[in-house]
């Protein structure tokens, strides 16, 4: 099966918005075994997006619009697609209710653009929007489906989820695809590749590994068509077994596994718990450790020593140490996490101090030079890094290392 994805919105083509969805969808459908012919952006103009949603029809059996199912004068998606198959738009009462329901939960005043959200194209099947007022819509068109989802990329993705997904894996023409996938972080993709040469070579025709990477971690996932695989998934799972024992000092995971997860599950495992100071990264480690659920069982807080007095008054980091080595130094990093492990009375602390950028940086200290450390019941571990030159970028890769210096500790200590 192939499928077209159309991105519709003034905002995508002018450059104010990213056009995550398309990709997100390509991914999804990927995994299904759903070929994606060509992704196309086009602007809010009903005669422009119904001369692209016909070519599309004629070239592919599936066509995923996002966009312009708002309450606003320029989202008219809904009455182009009224347009474009010969139809009108009815009140759905389910749809008005829920609309009415979601604007009362929130406090706010239903008014007739939300009302309009209520009206529906006659001749297409619903989708519920758990997350929103604008409803997915599914249409049949002569052999070809034709999806309306919402622009909001989390709208999207949660009826794609919930009510799409579902529904295409049950069409005739769409495989059954088996993915295992191997999470991995502190290398890079070009190295991983070489440890991998002969592994790839010797897979068989059926079996596909690709390389995904994405800030820091890359993951591995092999894929085969159920009907080719022989013993499907008992052979990928050998096959992953073996992927794993070729890179093992770089695997944190399994399938959707993240290592702020993976690593709470060990905190948990040692009913330990964890504090974090920070510095270069502002509070994103800690954000990133939250965005668990159930992370409050082992996380008790964090200090975000960005001014070196927080660092000295908070959690005792030598000002004379400050003054001969430098805020992003060794011995820094080390009084941090020591500092509030002790404050905080946990098990474990990370500490993370750099120049995130894009200045401040020198030519002993460059942008992106970040030291982190793990105070612990033991040794304290500590690791110089270099990172790039991008801000937003450091932040979050910095944050992502400290886990995984808490992860390989973690680990470590369990096998000896």
């Amino acid at each position: 099966m192939q499928a077209e994805i159309i991105a519709i919105g003034d905002e995508i083509l002018v450059g104010q918005t990213a056009d995550t969805n398309s990709s997100w969808i390509a991914g999804k459908l990927n995994e299904l075994g759903i070929r994606v012919l060509q992704v196309t952006a086009v602007s809010d103009d009903s005669a422009h997006i119904i001369r692209v949603l016909a070519e599309a029809s004629t070239r592919s059996q599936l066509v995923i619009l996002t966009g312009g199912l708002g309450p606003t004068s320029d989202d008219i998606t809904k009455q182009t697609l009224c347009h474009f198959f010969g139809t009108g738009l009815v009140l759905n009462e389910e749809v008005l209710h829920a609309i009415k329901e979601r604007m009362k939960k929130r406090g706010f005043h239903m008014n007739e653009p939300n009302r309009r959200q209520a009206l529906v194209p006659e001749n297409c099947i619903l989708l519920p929007n758990s997350l929103g007022t604008a409803p997915g819509m599914w249409f049949s068109h002569e052999g070809t489906v034709i999806l309306s989802l919402p622009g909001v990329p989390y709208e999207m993705k949660n009826i794609m989820e919930g009510e799409v997904i579902p529904r295409l894996k049950n069409l005739p023409g769409v495989p059954e695809v088996l993915h295992l996938t191997t999470q991995t972080f502190g290398t890079f993709e070009a190295h991983l590749a070489e440890l991998l040469r002969d592994f790839e070579e010797s897979l068989p025709p059926h079996v596909k590994l690709a390389y995904l990477p994405s800030a820091g971690v890359i993951r591995l996932r092999l894929s085969a068509y159920a009907s080719d695989s022989g013993n499907g998934r008992n052979e990928l799972e050998m096959l992953r077994n073996n992927l794993e024992t070729l890179v093992s000092p770089y695997v944190f995971g399994r399938d959707n596994d993240s290592l702020p997860e993976v690593a709470g599950r060990l905190l948990l495992q040692r009913n330990a718990t964890l504090s974090t100071a920070e510095s270069c990264t502002g509070g994103y480690l800690a954000h990133l450790i939250t965005s668990v659920p159930g992370s409050s069982r082992y996380f008790t807080g964090s200090v975000v020593a960005y001014d070196n007095l927080v660092k000295t008054q908070i959690l005792g980091v030598n000002p004379d140490d400050i003054e001969k080595y430098g805020a992003v130094s060794r011995e820094v990093a080390v009084q941090m996490a020591e500092g509030v492990r002790k404050k905080l009375e946990t098990t474990y602390a990370l500490a993370a101090t750099g120049i995130a950028g894009p200045d401040g940086g020198t030519p002993e200290k460059p942008v992106g030079t970040t030291w982190i450390a793990l105070a612990g019941q033991g040794e304290n571990i500590t690791a110089a890094y270099r990172f790039a030159d991008q801000r937003i970028r450091n932040i979050h890769r910095a944050s992502l290392t400290a886990l995984y210096m808490l992860f390989r500790s973690l680990t470590q200590d369990n096998t000896e």
